[in-house]
């Protein structure tokens, strides 16, 4: 197996602080981590300065390919840390009912990429692979890691997956609201598996009502019943959680294709530094392209001129 890239760790005074912030200041993205408080992220590297601790100190994160000639700019005695394949949360908290298929989504809260849903079927005997892959929402990985193992992934375990491109996320959304749409691609990810395992026990993790959830399938011609919801279900159900992680490496995959095409590099979530690179896409490319890569609905474009 192979192991997240080297991590690299510092401790800067304020003075030197305030200078990261103004000189990676472009580069902010979102993070989902509650930790941290700015989060910077560009081709091979991302910096995440975190809270301040009990002691009053900030902690200073450096990962990816070019983190450790990236943290040399600020301190040349830093050292790395040892890389390790993250600790999974899921041990003694999981349900342990198997086989199972559980479900999530990624995207939903990007401007730019598709909406992209993936069912995972997990028996007993995957726990304890799944447990020494670090497998866990994936939004407590890493996407360095999370492009490491993917490929394995799609491999190794049964799964079904759908990505909604924009371009027709942005036609079906003045229909049907975003959980709406979600429900739709969950609905036919887990019918899918379960054409293949029947009577398995279904999760997912919840963004809706039970009876909302169902409602927003009311005009499916199948509709997959039972499903048990659970928020923060990624940490209950071993097949939710590599749901998830599955989910983000393709929308990883997808992101990378779109920088490939347009030869620039797509920022992560919704943050003004993302309004700032739609402007300048949209500059360049011209407002069409803009409509094929972002969602519409989202309040950042209304923002461009």
């Amino acid at each position: 197996m192979k192991l997240p890239p080297e991590v690299y760790s510092i401790e800067p005074n304020e003075e030197t602080l305030e200078k990261m912030r103004s000189f990676y200041g472009d580069m902010a993205s979102e993070s989902p981590n509650e930790y941290i408080d700015i989060f910077y992220q560009a081709e091979g590297l991302s910096v995440a300065i975190y809270k301040k601790n009990k002691k009053g100190h900030v902690k200073v994160v450096f990962q990816g390919p070019n983190a450790k000639k990236e943290v040399q700019i600020w301190d040349k005695d830093a050292k790395g840390c040892a890389p390790k394949a993250p600790k999974s949360p899921l041990a003694g908290k999981i349900i342990n009912v198997f086989p199972q298929i559980g479900s999530d989504e990624v995207g939903t809260g990007d401007f730019f990429g598709p909406i992209c849903v993936c069912a995972a079927f997990v028996k007993d005997e995957d726990l304890e692979e799944i447990k020494a892959l670090g497998i866990t929402d994936s939004k407590l990985m890493t996407d360095e890691y999370i492009l490491e193992i993917g490929p394995k992934l799609i491999k190794r375990f049964d799964y079904n997956h759908l990505a909604l491109p924009n371009e027709k996320y942005n036609e079906v959304h003045d229909e049907m609201n975003m959980n709406a749409i979600k429900a739709k691609m969950h609905n036919r990810c887990v019918l899918n598996l379960l054409k293949k395992h029947h009577g398995v026990a279904v999760y997912q993790d919840q963004f809706a009502e039970e009876k909302l959830y169902y409602k927003y399938l009311k005009d499916e011609p199948e509709v997959a019943r039972g499903i048990k919801f659970s928020t923060k279900g990624e940490k209950l159900f071993p097949s939710v959680a590599l749901g998830s992680v599955i989910a983000r490496y393709s929308f990883l995959r997808k992101m990378q294709e779109m920088s490939e095409k347009y030869g620039v590099k797509f920022p992560f979530g919704a943050s003004a530094a993302v309004t700032k690179f739609a402007k300048q896409f949209a500059k360049k490319f011209g407002k069409d392209e803009l409509k094929k890569v972002a969602k519409l609905n989202f309040a950042n474009y209304k923002e461009i001129e």
